[in-house]
């Protein structure tokens, strides 16, 4: 049996990809090993889920340490989910990668994928990911990592380019959005197809179907419809005048392009809220005793990891979306950069999918949002402080609403702000050049 580890287990993601791995009969006697530095969430995570192995008479072993240099030996899959710092979406550091930003008029959304929270988030996560990676390296060579941490095209570069790891990235954008097309276009999910590429986040879908049926010419009706333009406005605006809907939802959309949250009177057309954060996480309720102790039924969520583990273990193929270095996958997109496309995964590992060139301005916007995390891999790797600057000069969104002296104070003023996270910088770090992969799998 499989043994897996979670780093970052005391977030939602260590209870749902858990439970999931629980529900697939192959995988039903693996070795959970749950790691996160979170004393309290490590453990209200393990209780509940030695809980569900008990509930449900399962063969499973579920483990919990502080130390991932305890739990990675004999590892065959690590499961990466973690926010450096502080809590991904609350409080500090997100708020003030969020409330700074503003103060120069870059509104953000969500500010985890592009952009200067986009960015930032990636200088203060991107070195920690980076010595999962060599501990992976030096305790289980073998194992497949599997990355669901933002910003992901960024971690995905940074993953292959400067380690030996196999890795691939992970997202829900296409799940969901396939559920929300299916309400907009009144067909079961179950009944409808597509194919997709891309980058993470802004990813294209080239075709959509149901039975061998193109769906565009139905969805172009729907969104004719005021309600439900309103309801995904952003995508909708971008599907009109580019002709294709795009992965992520509208709020998220509108930071990774020039067109619609530069100016108040953009954000009201487009029903798009302005964000600030407090400095301090608000205090969460706590859950009733009974809620917390119920145990749920064995059913799946609809991420892709317990699926990709169990391909590898009974060597079944399964097919996902998944986020890799461009080898060619997409022409029309830089060579080496990280894109999102279809992908199988067998014993034989992550064998990524020839997507082809796509629609050309649909490669055009995503090339504006790869030179941003191009450089942002090169300030990691290099410790490059000005490659960082670069990286947040030319976010479009940036560009669009802030002239260059002023994009250079914000960026001194985050970085005064994160100069705690970011001490990693001032330490000199050749760039290490990746072994060559002992994985079968994407490398």
């Amino acid at each position: 049996m499989p043994k897996i580890v979670i780093i970052g287990a005391g977030s939602r993601f260590g209870s749902t990809l858990s439970v999931d791995i629980l529900c697939r009969t192959p995988l039903q006697g693996a070795q959970i090993v749950l790691v996160d530095i979170h004393r309290e969430r490590l453990e209200r995570v393990h209780h509940h889920l030695k809980q569900v192995v008990e509930h449900h008479q399962l063969p499973a072993t579920i483990e919990a340490t502080m130390d991932r240099e305890e739990a990675l030996p004999g590892a065959d899959f690590v499961i990466t989910s973690v926010s450096i710092g502080g809590h991904a979406y609350a409080g500090k550091p997100w708020a003030d990668e969020i409330n700074i930003p503003l103060k120069y008029g870059v509104d953000q959304s969500v500010a985890d994928t592009l952009g200067p929270g986009g960015v930032f988030r990636f200088l203060r996560t991107g070195p920690e990911q980076l010595a999962f990676c060599h501990d992976i390296e030096r305790l289980c060579p073998n194992a497949l990592m599997l990355n669901y941490t933002n910003p992901m095209c960024m971690l995905t570069w940074l993953h292959t380019q400067g380690s030996s790891v196999a890795n691939v990235g992970l997202c829900h954008s296409v799940q969901h959005t396939m559920h929300e097309l299916a309400r907009y276009l009144d067909v079961p999910r179950d009944e409808m197809t597509c194919r997709v590429a891309g980058i993470n986040h802004q990813a294209w879908f080239l075709e959509l179907r149901r039975k061998g049926v193109d769906l565009y010419p139905r969805l172009c009706e729907a969104m004719n419809d005021p309600d439900v333009y309103a309801k995904d406005s952003v995508r909708f605006e971008m599907m009109k005048q580019f002709g294709y809907f795009v992965t992520e939802s509208s709020h998220h959309n509108s930071e990774y392009l020039p067109y619609f949250r530069r100016t108040a009177e953009l954000r009201s057309r487009f029903g798009l809220q302005t964000r600030e954060v407090p400095d301090q996480p608000r205090r969460r309720k706590q859950k009733d005793n009974a809620d917390e102790n119920k145990m749920p039924a064995l059913s799946e969520s609809n991420e892709f990891a317990s699926g990709i583990i169990e391909a590898v273990v009974t060597h079944v193929p399964f097919q996902f979306n998944g986020n890799v270095i461009n080898t060619g996958l997409i022409p029309n997109l830089p060579q080496g950069c990280c894109v999102e496309v279809t992908c199988l995964v067998d014993a034989n590992g992550v064998q990524p999918c020839y997507a082809g060139p796509l629609p050309t301005q649909c490669a055009a916007l995503n090339r504006t949002n790869v030179s941003v995390q191009e450089l942002a891999v090169q300030a990691v790797l290099e410790r490059d402080r000005e490659a960082a600057f670069h990286a947040v000069a030319l976010d479009p969104l940036t560009a669009a609403v802030a002239p260059l002296h002023k994009i250079r104070e914000m960026f001194e003023e985050l970085w005064d702000a994160e100069r705690h996270l970011l001490e990693w910088f001032e330490t000199p770090s050749p760039i290490r050049k990746p072994k060559a992969a002992t994985h079968p799998a994407l490398s």
